[in-house]
């Protein structure tokens, strides 16, 4: 008896202020902030804009990834320091990639330069260098502007993360030195729609959780979310080894993603691979908690709450905001928060209520709870909620509704709560029209729950004759509830009266 419910739980980020000084302090977007701030007309670049070998020992040192002043490394640390001044030296490619991708450097004429030089090397290839608009935003950008330049950042992660592997691009060059795309097996809509899939799960169950606190999340679940069926018990053996395989592709996309903050990440335990090869066993932990975060702990940032939420809203998904509501009217309010776990509905709410003056504000509520559709009932609910926020200033809004025969019973439960004197008591009519709004309500918040048992169970037994006065109510919902009532109760003679009462009510509604 529901109507539509939202595609995701409701997130809760911090202000857009706060985004965006995590932004720019994430490691990747910082570094290339730096290397725009450095490049200039000297600065030597390829064809595709990227600085050549020459210049990326000085880009290294501009990020502090590598020294002048290092002593000289002993012949065995030689090998070592190779690999150390190697990595720096990619960490510098990707930022200046990411400068330049995002705006914050402008390359001009790299390719017409490219074009008219004979050799094709990349001292031929230089282009022009300078300062690129994106670069003003860090320092005098609104919040918004700087959220925006992050996001293009993360593209430019993200395509990384899903390009196939140097070794898989090493072992698809033909003869005639070109990457052959067949024997590469390598799609890439493919790839990047399962590190989608995978980013969305791993936001469904932060958000899940409150969205608010860091959720740790290991790697073989997040894995199994995209492989093992729903329905699957035991999983089979080729299963588990698509759950390996998608482990390992994930443990570098992670690796990759962590720098420009959407993550923090720990990666799978080197050793621990060592030992499942010479094991013979398949990557895929054996359950217990010191096994699980040995196989890698991913953990979204609000940063990445926020990336992730951009990026499925620019591809058409529901994914709302507590605050989204907050500038809306009540009816907005009580429809948007209708299936909001119940803190996310609650923060929502007080961000509602802050915008406007009390009385006034409980009155549009009451007003926005009436109403004989199917969602009317769960908006009585949360108007009932909204306004014990109010508190006791919103004491004469509710008085005026004691006599409206859709809100009367929830004044009078209202106002008894509050502890006010002088409430009128309710009709013998209007307590049985309370009671099926009440489990409606519930009804379609929850379904059908051992706590909505209990409901019912406490109801039939305080009124004698309940079913035979309730099929008489005046309630769009009577049928619904009742019919419910017969599932949930479970005395067996109780719950054929239920039955019995659904049915007069039909026949009695003409449905």
């Amino acid at each position: 008896m529901s109507g539509d419910r939202p595609t995701l739980p409701p997130v809760r980020l911090p202000s857009d202020a706060e985004l965006a000084r995590d932004a720019l302090a994430v490691p990747l977007l910082a570094r290339a902030v730096r290397l725009a701030r450095w490049a200039g007309p000297g600065t030597r670049v390829g064809a595709g804009g990227e600085l050549v070998d020459e210049q990326l020992p000085d880009a290294a040192e501009v990020l502090g990834l590598i020294g002048t002043g290092s002593p000289e490394p002993t012949e065995g640390d030689e090998a070592l320091a190779a690999q150390a001044r190697a990595d720096a030296e990619a960490e510098a490619s990707e930022a200046w990639r990411v400068a330049v991708d995002t705006g914050l450097v402008e390359v001009e004429d790299a390719e017409d330069d490219a074009a008219s030089g004979s050799s094709g090397s990349s001292d031929d290839a230089d282009g022009t260098v300078s300062a690129g608009a994106a670069l003003e935003l860090i320092t005098s950008g609104s919040p918004q502007d700087i959220l925006s330049l992050w996001l293009d950042a993360l593209d430019v992660v993200f395509a990384d993360a899903t390009a196939p592997v140097l070794e898989d691009l090493a072992g698809a060059i033909g003869d005639d030195g070109e990457i052959d795309l067949d024997a590469l097996d390598w799609d890439p809509e493919v790839e990047a729609e399962f590190l989608e899939g995978v980013l969305g799960n791993l936001y469904l169950l932060t958000v899940g959780e409150g969205g608010t606190d860091p959720v740790p999340v290991p790697l073989p679940v997040l894995a199994a979310s995209m492989i093992v069926p729903d329905d699957m018990g035991e999983p089979t053996d080729d299963v588990l080894e698509q759950v390996s395989e998608a482990m390992m592709r994930l443990d570098d996309q992670f690796a990759l993603l962590e720098p420009i903050g959407l993550v923090t990440y720990v990666p799978v335990d080197e050793a621990l691979m060592v030992e499942d090869s010479e094991a013979g066993a398949d990557a895929v932990p054996s359950g217990d908690d010191e096994d699980v975060s040995r196989y890698g702990v991913v953990t979204l940032t609000p940063l990445g709450l926020h990336g992730i939420r951009s990026r499925m809203r620019d591809a058409g998904v529901e994914a709302p905001a507590v605050g989204d509501l907050a500038e809306k009217g009540a009816d907005a309010l009580l429809d948007g928060v209708a299936h909001f776990p119940e803190p996310a509905a609650r923060a929502e709410t007080e961000q509602w209520l802050a915008r406007r003056e009390a009385a006034a504000a409980a009155r549009e509520l009451l007003v926005a709870a009436k109403g004989t559709d199917p969602g009317a009932p769960l908006r009585r609910l949360h108007c009932q909620q909204s306004l014990a926020l109010v508190g006791a200033e919103a004491e004469p809004a509710v008085r005026e509704v004691l006599d409206d025969p859709e809100l009367g019973g929830l004044a009078r439960v209202w106002l008894a709560e509050l502890g006010a004197v002088d409430v009128p008591p309710p009709s013998e009519s209007m307590i049985f029209w309370l009671a099926i709004d009440t489990i409606a309500a519930q009804l379609d918040a929850e379904g059908e729950p051992v706590e909505l048992q209990e409901l019912v169970e406490g109801l039939v037994g305080q009124h004698s004759g309940f079913f035979d006065a309730a099929w008489r109510v005046d309630h769009p919902a009577t049928a619904d509830v009742l019919e419910a009532m017969g599932r949930l109760h479970r005395d067996r003679k109780s719950a054929k009266e239920a039955r019995k009462a659904a049915f007069k009510a039909r026949s009695r509604s003409g449905g």
